[in-house]
């Protein structure tokens, strides 16, 4: 398992109450079920149901979370939908 750490940005930083924290996981899956568990309450999970996220950077996309490795230091961007035009 390694020390990765959720950044959570507009309303999933308001769900979760926090701006980031760090979790152990060994995929991006596993990293996103930690955070299920430490913030379960229905409004953080259906921000994150509909968040896109970036790993180190670069857009996981349509990619199956389970199959995004994450090492130490990985840092994983949590993005809900934004607004504006």
């Amino acid at each position: 398992m390694a020390k990765c750490t959720i950044r959570y940005w507009a309303a999933a930083k308001e769900a979760a109450g926090i701006a980031e924290e760090q979790v152990d996981a060994a995929t991006l899956g596993e990293a996103l079920d930690s955070a299920r568990r430490l913030h379960p309450d229905d409004r953080f999970l259906r921000v994150l149901g509909v968040s896109s996220f970036l790993v180190d950077g670069a857009p996981v996309g349509r990619r199956a979370h389970g199959d995004v490795s994450v090492t130490d230091a990985t840092v994983i961007e949590v993005l809900p939908p934004f607004a504006g035009g």
